[in-house]
């Protein structure tokens, strides 16, 4: 079977993106998790760990890198660039209060992908004037995956990028099976999640359940 591409251009031309929580996946680890997401067909993974010790983060991104590898997704880590360097992801995201992109840039390359999140139009134009591959929009909802969150962004947000901005983009925060269509229908193509996919009891079956409200939205 032909492999996807993936490059910097390429790495959200795909509809789930899947981010990695274990203190929220009902006591799996983080490797059963991501063979559950890869086995279900997501073509992109965000490994985000706040609280491990680095060892730790190393072997298990090395194991996801190989399993992604194999699955032909894309690998990417958030926040430790250092990490994303030794492992080989396509790609890094980083915050606002992080290591400015044109930084970030010298120390991965031309072929390494960075996402850069914002929460406001002025954030998400200053995103594309420093070359962020692209930009996560959000949060969309209340969201309590993340200690240090800002206010949720809502729909108006959302609106302004999808409408005047031409530079990929993942919207994210507080995303469910019960809103989900409605961030499609409002110009989201690609959609992260993290706690409605890992605390979900069969994580393939919910990713097939998401995939159809996502479907739905766009017919």
């Amino acid at each position: 079977m032909m492999q996807r591409e993936i490059t910097r251009q390429t790495i959200l031309d795909t509809d789930l993106y899947c981010l990695t929580a274990e203190k929220f996946s009902r006591g799996r680890g983080n490797l059963e998790v991501v063979r559950a997401m890869l086995d279900a067909g997501v073509k992109l993974v965000q490994y985000r760990e706040k609280e491990k010790k680095s060892g730790v983060m190393l072997e298990e991104c090395l194991e996801i890198r190989r399993m992604t590898r194999e699955a032909g997704a894309a690998f990417i880590v958030n926040d430790h660039i250092d990490l994303a360097l030794m492992v080989g992801a396509d790609g890094v995201h980083i915050g606002q209060e992080d290591f400015p992109v044109s930084a970030v840039r010298k120390l991965v390359g031309e072929d390494m992908a960075i996402g850069l999140s914002t929460h406001a139009p002025q954030e998400a134009l200053a995103a594309v004037q420093s070359g962020a591959d692209y930009i996560g929009v959000g949060p969309i909802f209340r969201t309590f995956t993340k200690e240090d969150v800002v206010d949720p962004v809502g729909f108006e947000y959302l609106e302004y990028v999808a409408g005047n901005l031409d530079v990929p983009f993942v919207a994210i925060g507080g995303i469910k099976e019960h809103n989900v269509a409605d961030v499609v229908r409002r110009g989201a193509r690609c959609v992260a999640m993290v706690t409605e996919i890992v605390e979900a009891e069969d994580i393939g079956a919910k990713i097939t359940v998401l995939r159809q409200q996502m479907q739905s939205a766009k017919e």
